[in-house]
C-alpha cells in the first residue's frame, strides 16, 4: 500500500470515528436534560408533556442509528431557547430516500386520509405520525412491541376512538384477535386501512355502503379463512344474490349491506343475546326506519342467508327444485312442440310438392 492509499485510508477512518464521536456527545448533550424522568411541560390548556427520553427504548427503535437533530432539525444549539417544532417525518420518509427509510410512498396516502384533512383544518386532536407509530419507541410493524403490531392497533386506534375500540374490544372479531390471539381476526386496519383512512361517507372508502361488501368478502368468502374457522362460506354469495345484493351492484346506496343487519364495531355470533342478528332483535333491526318500520316476529322466522340449490333450505329448496322442474318440463314440451310442427309442416310441403309434380306430368 503506498504513502498515499494509507493517508486515505487514515483520514477516513479518523472521519468515520470523530463523526460517531460528535453523534455520541449530542447525544449525551441532549440527555443532560431529557436523561431526567421528572423533566416535563405543561401546555396553555395544562396538558402535562413528558420531555423524558428513555436511551434504552431510543437505541431499541429503528432509529437507533439515528442522533436526536437528525429529527429535530431545528435544533442547532444546545440547550435550545425555543421550543423544538413537531418532527416531519418526511424528510426521511419518502420513496427514493438515501437515508435508508422504506421505500414506500405511505406518507402520500396519509396526506388524502381523513386524519390530515383534519391535521390541515387545525384539529389539535388530529393525528400524525408520532401518534400511532411512537416517538422515541418506533418499531418495525412486525415487532409485538410496535403500536401498529396488529394486536396492538386496537388500543392505538383507541386512544382517540375510545367508543369505537370499547365496542370493538367486546365484538367477535376483537375476543378473537386480542384474547384468543387469532391474526386472521380483523383488526381496525384491515376493513379501514393504514395510512389512506377515509370518512365512511366517501365513495373510495372500504367502508362505504356500497363497497363494503367487498371488504367484509377479504374474510368471508377466503377459502383459507373461511375453511380454516368453520365460517359459512356461502354468506357473501347469497347475500349478493339476494334483493339486498343485486340493489347493491347497481349502486344503491340506502339498502342493507353487512353492517346494517350484523353492526360495525359492536359485531356479534347471532347466538348472543345482544347481537343484532339475535332471533328476538332480528325485528328491531329489519324494522329500522329506512328498511321495514313495523317490521315484527315474522322477519325472525325465515332462514336468512339461504343457498335454494341445498337441501338445508328447507322447503325453499323443494320450491326451487320444483320450479326447475317445471321450468325444464315447459321448455322441454316447446322443443318436441315445436319439433312436432316443423315436422308436419316439411310433411305438408313435401304432399304439396309431390302433387304439383304430378299435375305438370
Amino acid at each position: 500500500m503506498c504513502k498515499k492509499q494509507l493517508i486515505a485510508l487514515l483520514s477516513g477512518i479518523f472521519l468515520c470515528v470523530s463523526v460517531k464521536a460528535q453523534a455520541t456527545i449530542a447525544v449525551e448533550k441532549c440527555m443532560i436534560c431529557h436523561g431526567k424522568p421528572e423533566l416535563k411541560r405543561v401546555d396553555a390548556a395544562g396538558k402535562v408533556h413528558y420531555l423524558f427520553v428513555n436511551l434504552k427504548v431510543l437505541k431499541a427503535s429503528v432509529h437507533a442509528k439515528k442522533v436526536c437533530t437528525d429529527c429535530h432539525a431545528d435544533v442547532t444549539v444546545i440547550p435550545h431557547t425555543q421550543k423544538p417544532k413537531r418532527v416531519n417525518c418526511q424528510r426521511c420518509h419518502y420513496k427514493g430516500n438515501p437515508q435508508g427509510a422504506p421505500q414506500i410512498d405511505k406518507y402520500m396516502e396519509y396526506e388524502k386520509s381523513v386524519h390530515a384533512q383534519e391535521v390541515r383544518k387545525g384539529n389539535p386532536k388530529a393525528p400524525v405520525c408520532q401518534d400511532c407509530h411512537g416517538n422515541h419507541d418506533v418499531r418495525k410493524t412486525k415487532d409485538p412491541l410496535s403500536h401498529v403490531f396488529k394486536n396492538n392497533v386496537p388500543e392505538t386506534c383507541g386512544r382517540c376512538h375510545m367508543e369505537e375500540y370499547a365496542q370493538y374490544r367486546h365484538s367477535i372479531h376483537g375476543t378473537a384477535l386480542l384474547d384468543k390471539g387469532i391474526m386472521d381476526a380483523p383488526s381496525c386496519t384491515d376493513c379501514h386501512g393504514e395510512h389512506l383512512i377515509l370518512r365512511h361517507t366517501n365513495p373510495q372508502s372500504p367502508t362505504y355502503a356500497t363497497r363494503i361488501v367487498k371488504t367484509c368478502a377479504h374474510c368471508h368468502e377466503a377459502v383459507n379463512i373461511v375453511g380454516k374457522y368453520g365460517i359459512n362460506v356461502e354468506q357473501v354469495e347469497t347475500y349478493e344474490r339476494s334483493f339486498h345484493g343485486i340493489a347493491v351492484k347497481f349502486g344503491e346506496k340506502t339498502v342493507a349491506n353487512c353492517a346494517s343487519c350484523h353492526g360495525v364495531h359492536n359485531i356479534l355470533p347471532p347466538e348472543d343475546p345482544h347481537s343484532t342478528v339475535y332471533i328476538k332483535n332480528i325485528p328491531k333491526t329489519c324494522g329500522k326506519p329506512n328498511c321495514h318500520p313495523g317490521a315484527n316476529i315474522n322477519f325472525a322466522r325465515g332462514k336468512i342467508h339461504v343457498n335454494p340449490e341445498k337441501k338445508s333450505a328447507g322447503i325453499i329448496y323443494w320450491i326451487a327444485l320444483f320450479f326447475k322442474i317445471l321450468t325444464a318440463s315447459v321448455l322441454l314440451g316447446l322443443i318436441i312442440h315445436i319439433a312436432m310442427d316443423l315436422y308436419r309442416r316439411t310433411q305438408e310441403y313435401q304432399q304439396k310438392k309431390k302433387e304439383f309434380k304430378e299435375m305438370e306430368e
